[in-house]
């Protein structure tokens, strides 16, 4: 079994950036994929970025490539999102996940999930 809590949400304004922190239980950390998601409000829930389980390749979501960093530190149990020129369309619900399997976008692949935390980006 695996928790995870997300934390590092908040209200910025349209420019601004904020680092969202997932810390996570178990010993196990290391070995699994983790990844975020984000839902906006009245919409599905989303992919935006994962990591594999030993930090060497990421994946992202085209509307926040080159804008958004995913990292994790095995050390710490922890993984971040780095998140740099925050849109008003950024603002959703924000979660961690961890998984078995790297390379798929879809929720079916992450097998743990946080609660979430919020961002919210005014224009």
């Amino acid at each position: 079994q695996v928790q995870l809590v997300e934390s590092g949400g908040g209200l910025v304004q349209a420019g601004d950036s904020l680092r969202l922190s997932c810390a996570t239980s178990g010993r196990t950390f290391s070995s699994y994929t983790m990844g975020w998601f984000r839902q906006p409000p009245a919409k599905e829930r989303e992919f935006v970025a994962a990591i594999i389980y030993g930090g060497g390749s990421t994946d992202y979501a085209d509307a926040v490539k080159g804008r958004f960093t995913i990292s994790r530190d095995n050390a710490k149990n922890t993984v971040y999102l780095q998140m740099n020129s925050l849109k008003p369309e950024d603002t959703a619900t924000y979660y961690c996940a961890a998984g078995r399997v790297y390379g798929s976008w879809s929720r079916r692949a992450y097998d743990y999930w946080g609660q979430g935390t919020q961002v919210t980006v005014s224009s």
